[in-house]
């Protein structure tokens, strides 16, 4: 089992905050007015409206500064745009009745589950789902299965706090795949293109992210295999830990736990609206 403290988490967040920094890093290229900012140890980020970018990461892990993160909100006001803070339950829950006091509420919840590497995991051979590396000419159609996939989620478990236009998660979604360390992996089951997801390593964490499967290929073991080949690779290049995000109850979370996995700690996502 794994013993998640305080130390484990701030690690897991710390690569959180380093994966929307550059994620936004590639935003930036095609949007003018990106803005990104350290924080009490976190970020705060706004890339374009309706993004899942647009959000506050990574705090209560470092000492919390009351007026930087005033400054934060006048740059939100000023855009009419929402906060978001996704804060993990391990951070300083002072940080929480804060926020709760300026009136932010309680839309969400996130759940952050872990799996450890020590031991080496070796992907099952199977006779109809291929996972291989996405290239850079194959980059079209791991898009085109992933937004696919995302846009239609699994009803099972608690619902997600927002939803995304298609468009907004094709931009979204090609920025982050761009991201410095990303790897793409693409699952063909029958010589069709069935699922895809991502991998993201650093300072030994590995991000297991951005998998989604289409909607007539589901429960077939798409994601089994591709969280698999992502464990075993992530093992190769020296990572101890696993981390994936899910949302309660769902399938993914399902998957991932028959995988080994086991809930290290929640992320409460609060929110204020513009005023």
């Amino acid at each position: 089992m794994i013993f998640c403290g305080s130390e484990l988490a701030a690690r897991i967040e710390r690569a959180e905050v380093r994966l929307v920094v550059d994620a936004c890093r590639n935003v930036a290229q095609r949007v003018a007015d990106v803005f990104v900012q350290p924080v009490c140890g976190g970020v705060a980020a706004f890339t374009e409206p309706g993004s899942p970018l647009n959000k506050v990461a990574g705090l209560g892990f470092a000492e919390f500064d009351a007026s930087a993160f005033e400054r934060i909100e006048e740059v939100h006001a000023a855009r009419r745009a929402a906060l978001q803070v996704e804060l993990a339950t391990l951070a300083d829950p002072t940080i929480a009745r804060w926020l709760t006091g300026r009136g932010y509420e309680l839309v969400g919840v996130e759940n952050v589950l872990g799996r450890s590497l020590a031991t080496e995991a070796r992907s099952p051979a199977s006779p109809v789902i291929r996972v291989s590396l996405s290239s850079a000419d194959e980059l079209e159609r791991w898009l085109d299965t992933v937004v696919t996939g995302f846009a239609t989620p699994d009803p099972q478990g608690a619902p997600a706090h927002e939803e995304f236009e298609r468009s907004v998660l094709e931009r979204v979604i090609r920025d982050f795949s761009a991201a410095d360390g990303v790897v793409r992996y693409l699952a063909e089951l029958d010589g069709r293109a069935a699922g895809g997801a991502a991998l993201r390593m650093g300072e030994g964490v590995a991000q297991l992210c951005g998998a989604a499967t289409l909607p007539g290929l589901r429960r077939r073991g798409v994601q089994g295999a591709l969280l698999a080949r992502r464990l075993a690779d992530a093992a190769r290049q020296g990572c101890d830990i696993a981390v994936v995000t899910t949302q309660p109850g769902s399938v993914s979370q399902h998957n991932v736990q028959r995988q080994g996995f086991e809930l290290l700690y929640s992320r409460n996502v609060l929110r204020r609206e513009p005023r």
